[in-house]
């Protein structure tokens, strides 16, 4: 929910929004509006172009990611994932700049970084959840592990050598192991009815020769190829396309050029074209950039490029070239054999 904020007038001459583009400033106090009593807001660059941007087509989520980024980089936002595993952002100087009174609990998991202490809203208070999934050094286990080998998975060895009488103690490892760990025997164990096998299996693993392939691993009788319906292809976005193509000019382009290729790109993914024509598209667009319209017949000319020669007259050798039909001056003379 919006809220009515406040804007200082030193906000106009401070050197780290002066890092930043125009744009990213107005995103910077768009996100003063949008955020939480605590200076919390999701990050989400589609939702935040959807607030902050409705009626401005021409910046849309992909230069809102771009506004974004340029505010992390100038510490003026920072960027997290909460406890439910989801990303989120807060504005750094919130409580420095902001006084609200009675304010409102977050609904947002806390910073990390520079709230650790805070309310969190999943965890009701101080965040537990990233104490209890943080790591800790592994120690020795006091029992056994539910999901221990079975004997049956245990490759055969030889029974262990008693220690020959008067060698002493025994050996460094052995009292440490035996210090960590409280080891049963064999006698000690309950078993199930399984008995250990004292040979090795006959069907040794096999190697396999060649990589497995997507798709159902069940097989047909008698086929040697997967069978079934294969594994769907990685969905490729609009702004991953435009990021590539960002990524393999020498210089950044314009944030009109920008925008006016991720349309046209969501655009033609919405029409069920392939990513890798749109692609072949954006390098053909990079090598002889024009305006961003263009993008569209550069698509269409690499996906069409081979099969435009068929219906040139001379392509095919074998192929007459079409001639258009046409009335004959004398009808007698040149239908005279069909006559």
């Amino acid at each position: 929910m919006a809220r009515i904020r406040t804007i200082k007038p030193e906000a106009f001459v401070s050197e780290s929004l002066a890092e930043v583009s125009v744009e990213a400033e107005r995103t910077f106090f768009g996100l003063l509006t949008q955020a939480d009593d605590h200076g919390r807001h999701r990050d989400n660059a589609a939702i935040i172009a959807g607030l902050l941007w409705p009626l401005r087509a021409e910046h849309a989520s992909v230069h809102v990611e771009d506004d974004i980024q340029q505010l992390a980089n100038a510490g003026l936002i920072c960027r997290y994932t909460g406890c439910d595993g989801r990303r989120y952002l807060h504005i750094v100087t919130w409580f420095e700049h902001q006084k609200i009174d009675k304010p409102s609990q977050s609904r947002l998991p806390s910073c990390p970084q520079h709230h650790a202490a805070d309310r969190c809203a999943p965890c009701k208070g101080a965040c537990t959840r990233r104490t209890e999934e943080s790591p800790t050094p592994t120690r020795a286990l006091a029992e056994t592990s539910p999901n221990a080998p079975r004997a049956i998975d245990l490759p055969a060895q030889p029974a262990p050598k008693p220690p020959a009488p008067g060698n002493g103690a025994p050996s460094a490892r052995q009292d440490t192991l035996d210090g960590m760990v409280d080891i049963p025997s064999h006698a000690d164990k309950e078993t199930a009815g399984q008995d250990v096998f004292v040979e090795d299996s006959s069907n040794s693993p096999r190697n396999l020769e060649e990589g497995s392939a997507p798709g159902s691993r069940i097989l047909d009788p008698g086929s040697s190829s997967p069978t079934g319906r294969t594994a769907p292809a990685a969905t490729v976005s609009a702004n991953q396309l435009v990021g590539e193509y960002i990524a393999a000019c020498d210089e950044r382009p314009p944030n009109d050029v920008i925008g006016h290729l991720g349309r046209i790109a969501k655009k033609l993914l919405g029409e069920g074209i392939a990513p890798y024509h749109i692609r072949a598209g954006l390098r053909n667009f990079a090598a002889n950039p024009k305006h961003p319209s263009v993008l569209t017949s550069m698509v269409n000319e690499a996906m069409n490029s081979r099969s435009a020669g068929l219906a040139r007259p001379g392509a095919r050798p074998n192929v007459p070239a079409h001639q258009a039909w046409t009335n004959p001056v004398n009808a007698a003379t040149a239908y005279a054999e069909e006559l």
